[in-house]
């Protein structure tokens, strides 16, 4: 049995088929962790997320800013980006037992006897790992409950783009999923910068990669990500795994055995 973290899918179908061929993956003995984003963009969100719910006994995955997005424009709760290749999904047959099962996803998925934790973009600076739990199960709550269209219809938006303990509301639920699935570049204190999306070179004055701060109160505990192409899967961090090899950019679909920490990769046409 082993463990395979893989990174953004984005509904790349092909690409995924080859990386688990090359894995020799077993649903009935290996373990799947999807870093979020599996759909969107790509060329096939709705074999993905078919697939992917077909061997659902052998997966754990986070969601991420895309995955959401789905769900907001299913529930005519956001119109649909020029760019996203929702379409098919949209119109399936089974949309809404493929919503139902995403919308139970995580934030956060930690396995201590693994030793890892996986979230889709990043943990702020400032919170620890119980910090980190405790904050994605109160958007996980609320996505499961009868306020789940509530939160979807209030998750755009850009501030508050710094943490306060004294948040409440709508603006402290999409503050915490900001962090979990649209942050990059931020301070030391948390707040949020959204513009730049390129490498760790371009971070602007003032911020730097979540993960990079000496201080940062998650910097013993390994942690599994996507959501950032440009990094190109290097984070040069100890404890750090970049997962986001851009497969739907025309890089690579990856993952990484959790067990040896060995890396595969798969470099498909999407």
């Amino acid at each position: 049995m082993a463990t395979y973290a893989i990174g953004d899918i984005q509904g790349c179908y092909e690409s995924l088929q080859c990386l688990l061929e090359k894995i020799a993956f077993n649903p009935e003995l290996d373990k799947l962790w999807l870093v979020g984003d599996l759909i969107n963009r790509g060329p096939d969100s709705l074999a993905t997320l078919r697939f992917l719910y077909s061997i659902r006994h052998s997966v754990e995955f986070v969601l991420g800013n895309h995955d959401l997005h789905f769900i907001a424009v299913a529930y005519g709760l956001r119109k649909k980006g020029q760019s996203d290749t929702l379409d098919s999904l949209l119109n399936a047959s089974d949309r809404q037992q493929l919503i139902d099962w995403l919308i139970q996803g995580k934030l956060l998925h930690t396995d201590e006897n693994l030793g890892f934790t996986m979230v889709h973009a990043g943990i702020p600076p400032m919170w620890n790992l119980h910090q980190a739990q405790a904050h994605a199960r109160e958007v996980e709550a609320i996505l499961q409950s009868r306020y789940c269209k509530d939160f979807l219809s209030s998750m755009y938006g850009n501030q508050p783009n710094r943490w306060k303990n004294k948040l409440i509301g709508m603006e402290r639920l999409r503050l915490i999923t900001n962090y979990f699935t649209r942050m990059r570049f931020c301070s030391e204190d948390g707040e949020l910068e959204f513009e730049t999306k390129e490498n760790m070179a371009a971070a602007p004055l003032g911020f730097a990669p979540w993960f990079s701060f000496s201080q940062r109160k998650t910097a013993n505990d390994k942690i599994l990500f996507g959501h950032w192409a440009a990094l190109e899967g290097k984070a040069n961090t100890p404890n750090i795994y970049a997962l986001d090899t851009g497969c739907v950019w025309g890089g690579s679909l990856s993952a990484l055995r959790l067990e040896d920490q060995q890396l595969f990769s798969c470099f498909c046409d999407a």
